[in-house]
């Protein structure tokens, strides 16, 4: 009632004031000033998607042009304007409804500034011109264009080096000139079967096969390490290990919301598997980026005759953008505040992962240390608008499909599968149906209903998609003054970062195809992001690439490529690099063999006292970098060696479970299939580093702590893969205990014990098991063989704790 009289007192005086002649000729409140409240309180009823009594309050235009009952406003008498009067006495937004609709009521200057600008004519002024990124942008210098990162990769000469015999190809010379500067040069090769295990747990993930590690040190042609890397390309194994490293960047959870919260998404799995035939595919980076962020507004998907393969992935592809943690399922947790923290988690995964910028700094003031002004947070924001509206929303699913207040069931996934699954689909279901109407049309029996309940058990749900996708017509962008969305500045354009641009080509925004209902704003970003002089795309990439090969970034810190970034190690192999992706077809393949044929991917892991003193944290590369086993590739060796790995690809992911002791166990496919919860990772993965995707992880964290090593010697699932490991080798050698050692060390290490390392295991198998033997007769329990395997099993889970086997030379 406080409210209701402060907005009748002020537009009275205001009234009063215009009567008089006494008001300022010049009014001091536009549309701007008003329709970020409307737009925040009231077009969730009357907007773009849902107009109760046909009224539109987005625009001056559309409330003039009114609805069922007129026009929502007279100007200059806000006293005889009916949007007003019925914000006043608290109809709208309905109070009962508020939950329901996630949105608040207005507040009481959000009313008197409404009251006013109707009382001084309803305003509306022009938008004042875009120049951003121009000659005439008060908010970018000419000195901002010239920092190394915002100018496109420059033509370098390959340096010419002293030590040219170790010289393999370019990128050997650069390594070699900063060497060579202080005095060094590459450490000596590896040894075959470490460059063997080196190059296989790289690019797939897992060991090698003994059988692999045999031919291999039997081929001595001069390109078996060449032919080696091609077949390991060539294997599924490799979009598997390197869609992982994809997923980390883009957040992938099979769950919504953040930690505390699980809601599930079914349709996830769709994005892992489209990465991982991607990777597998070769697919060229700058296509698999314009999929991720505009995969629909490639084709015409909606009035498509035949749902193609390429479309779905197009499609599917955008999920993408679909991965930070969304809570806004919730109505309580879903309204515009929440929203915009999606939102921004969606442009940090996309400015840290893919262009290595820290936009999310610019969100509140202009960025601190980079040329990013507060302006281009918003004018990125506005690309997605299509998409991404924090006043047009679409919820996450909370059943099966769908239920939010304004757009109806199954609002976040797409029909749109490839039509033969679709025709699959149907054709399953089609059976059952007919089963189930078989059996109600035969006599009933007592067990009739409980049959028609299995056989209903058996239809499968609709297939669908999780996207992200243009709607069309957006909402007015507006900065929000220290990231407050109650405190909307000015309206801003869809627009590019001004410091990444030429100063002089305008972002043009065209749609898609003719008649298309999508803005095509993202369409427009992903293509001017994979030019092939865009300042950033490729130099973020192959710095990531390398950092996947050797440790570390030419520029260390992956997500920051600006001021307060780490400068590049080695900027003009950098800058090779880039170009030289793009000169490829933006291939990684290519990008793979050029680094692992390198004479610097080939050295030794050994630190020599020269080393340390010129080249103390390897930033020169004057050693290859010892490195331990991410999470996923321990779980998986795990397995592997004890022939327990299942290689099913592709499908929903594989359910975890939780025991009773609080442990997560998952099952035996490998882990990138594994579902992945935020809540609830897999205790083993846990335990070796497993990242929290909140909102997604750029480099993971290598931790040395107790509980792992006290998680592989006493963990019951552990302690069972060793015995199975233990099978394993005794199908193959029999009761030879010199052969078993040797195939342990095979199996698991890629290579003979030494012979040290061969009288150690054989003098620990006679000792365990006389002791086994002499546990098992008082137990009353059969003797030698299965004193054997149980000697032979503490061998292996030995080999399985050893630093040899979870470090990779």
């Amino acid at each position: 009632m406080i409210r209701v009289r402060s907005s009748l007192r002020l537009v009275l005086q205001t009234v009063i004031l215009l009567s008089a002649g006494l008001a300022p000729v010049q009014a001091d409140v536009t549309q701007h000033d008003v329709v970020p409240s409307l737009l925040l309180r009231c077009v969730v009823c009357h907007g773009a998607r849902k107009q109760e009594g046909e009224l539109d309050l987005r625009s001056r235009a559309s409330m003039l042009r009114g609805g069922k009952s007129g026009p929502a406003f007279v100007p200059g008498k806000p006293e005889e304007s009916r949007m007003l009067k019925r914000i006043q006495a608290e109809e709208c937004p309905p109070r009962l409804r508020l939950i329901e609709a996630t949105v608040k009521p207005m507040e009481t200057d959000e009313v008197s500034k409404l009251a006013r600008w109707i009382a001084l004519g309803a305003l509306e002024i022009p938008d004042e011109p875009d120049v951003a990124g121009t000659s005439a942008d008060p908010l970018i210098r000419k000195e901002d264009w010239e920092f190394w990162s915002f100018r496109p990769p420059q033509p370098v000469t390959i340096p010419r080096v002293v030590h040219s015999d170790r010289v393999r190809n370019p990128i050997d010379a650069f390594v070699l000139q900063k060497l060579e500067e202080k005095g060094l040069v590459l450490s000596p090769e590896a040894d075959r079967l470490a460059l063997l295990r080196r190059a296989t747990f790289d690019l797939t993930g897992l060991p090698p096969e003994p059988s692999e590690a045999e031919a291999f040190l039997a081929d001595e042609s001069p390109d078996a390490y060449s032919k080696l890397i091609e077949r390991l390309l060539a294997s599924p194994r490799y979009g598997e290990r390197w869609g992982r490293h994809w997923l980390d960047v883009a957040g992938y959870a099979d769950c919504e919301g953040r930690r505390e919260q699980h809601l599930p998404r079914p349709f996830a799995w769709r994005y892992r598997d489209y990465v991982i035939r991607a990777f597998n595919a070769d697919k060229p980076y700058d296509r698999f980026l314009l999929e991720q962020l505009a995969g629909d507004e490639l084709a015409d998907y909606e009035h498509a005759h035949e749902i193609t393969q390429e479309i779905e992935d197009n499609l599917v592809a955008t999920g993408f953008l679909r991965m930070a943690p969304d809570p806004t399922w919730a109505n309580l947790t879903g309204f515009v505040s929440d929203r915009l923290e999606v939102m921004a988690d969606a442009m940090d995964v996309l400015g840290s992962g893919v262009m290595g910028l820290t936009f999310k700094c610019a969100r509140c003031h202009n960025h601190k240390f980079d040329p990013i002004p507060q302006r281009d947070y918003y004018r990125l924001l506005a690309v997605f608008k299509g998409a991404y509206d924090e006043h047009d929303w679409l919820k996450p699913e909370t059943n099966s499909y769908g239920g939010a207040f304004s757009a109806g069931v199954g609002e976040r996934y797409l029909p749109y599968v490839t039509t033969a699954e679709r025709q699959r689909w149907q054709k399953h279901n089609a059976v059952i149906q007919q089963e189930v109407d078989a059996l109600k049309a035969a006599p009933q029996t007592t067990n009739t209903d409980k049959q028609i309940k299995e056989i209903e058990a058996r239809r499968l749900p609709e297939p669908r998609i999780m996207a992200l996708w243009d709607r069309g017509e957006t909402s007015q962008t507006y900065l929000y003054r220290r990231g407050n969305y109650l405190t909307a500045g000015f309206p801003v354009q869809p627009g590019v970062p001004a410091a990444l641009t030429d100063g002089q080509t305008p972002f043009e925004v065209k749609p898609p195809w003719p008649g298309a209902k999508s803005t095509g704003r993202r369409l427009a970003f992903a293509r001017w992001l994979t030019q092939p002089d865009n300042p950033l795309t490729a130099r973020v990439m192959v710095n990531r690439i390398w950092k996947d090969h050797f440790g570390h970034g030419l520029v260390r810190s992956l997500g920051n490529f600006g001021k307060m970034g780490d400068k590049p190690t080695h900027p003009e192999l950098l800058d090779w690099l880039a170009r030289e992706f793009v000169r490829q077809g933006w291939s990684m393949k290519s990008m793979h063999r050029l680094m692992m044929t390198s004479s610097t991917y080939r050295q030794i892991s050994t630190v020599t006292s020269r080393n340390e003193q010129f080249d103390p944290g390897n930033r020169l590369l004057s050693r290859m970098p010892l490195r331990r086993m991410e999470a996923e590739e321990l779980r998986d060796s795990l397995l592997w060696i004890a022939g327990q790995l299942d290689e099913t690809r592709f499908g929903p992911a594989e359910p975890i479970k939780a025991r009773p002791d609080g442990l997560i166990q998952s099952g035996k496919r490998r882990s990138i299939y594994v579902q992945q919860l935020r809540k609830q990772p897999p205790s083993l993965l846990e335990s070796f580093d497993l990242p929290a995707m909140n909102p997604n992880c750029l480099q993971r964290s290598e931790s040395l702590v107790a509980p792992q090593a006290l998680h592989l010697l006493n963990d019951t699932s552990v302690r069972e893969m060793a015995a199975q490991f233990a099978d394993r080798v005794l199908q193959v050698t029999g009761d030879e205990p010199t052969q078993q050692v040797q195939r342990i060390y095979w199996i698991a290490l890629s290579r003979p014990p030494s012979a040290e390392e061969q009288q150690a295991c054989l003098q620990m198998f006679t000792r365990l098991t006389r002791l086994w033997k002499n546990k098992l007769a008082t137990a009353g329990k059969a003797l030698e063989t299965e004193a054997t395997r149980k000697a032979l099993t503490t061998i292996c889970h030995t080999v399985m704790n050893s630093a040899a086997f979870l470090y990779l030379d």
